[in-house]
């Protein structure tokens, strides 16, 4: 494991997490590059990114430090279920449950 892998900096943590949990640097790193989702983390005053591996979701949480450099701070990864038991999509809202109760 690089500690500066892809041009940006990995913390110890992050990368013992890599290695705990047997998730590929370059994974990890391709996520962090090319999301395909993204949100602001405002506990840590970071970003969580998201790309999802076949069944396998990746996650990496990174910020910029002072000097505006990356810092890859944890990295985990969490099984994808694909449900086929719903085939259309179901009206929400109070509309929805009317139509749903009178099978319209």
């Amino acid at each position: 494991m690089d500690p500066k892998f892809g041009g940006v900096i990995w913390t110890k943590h992050a990368l013992s997490r890599l290695q705990e949990r047997g998730i590929k640097q370059g994974d990890a790193w391709a996520t962090f590059q090319r999301p395909e989702q993204s949100r602001f983390a405002k506990t840590q005053d970071a970003w969580i990114y998201y790309k999802t591996y076949g069944n396998e979701k990746i996650e990496v949480v990174a910020k910029q430090n002072e000097r505006k450099e990356w810092i890859i701070l944890t990295v985990w990864s969490r099984p994808v279920y694909v449900s086929h038991t719903r085939t259309q999509a179901r009206p929400s809202g109070i509309w929805g449950l009317i139509r749903r109760l009178l099978n319209i």
